[in-house]
């Protein structure tokens, strides 16, 4: 699971970053990056507290990063 988030991660960043150097980021690319962050925190913070375990709590973030990274490589 880590391995997956850090690929997916990795690979976001990326598209982002080109997008950001090519003056291609819309306000929309950067409000989502906010967004996406405080609701996938909310949802790990939930399941640590609620004690669903490891998995449990990285598993918002990988869901995101996999959406964020199909998305984006559709882009390019």
């Amino acid at each position: 699971m880590m391995a997956q988030l850090t690929a997916t991660s990795w690979e976001t960043i990326f598209h982002r970053t080109t997008m950001m150097a090519q003056g291609a980021c819309s306000a929309a690319e950067y409000q989502r990056m906010v967004t996406e962050k405080v609701a996938a925190m909310q949802a790990s913070a939930l399941a640590a507290m609620t004690g669903r375990g490891h998995a449990a709590v990285l598993a918002p973030y990988l869901k995101r990063s996999r959406a964020n990274a199909r998305r984006l490589r559709r882009r390019s």
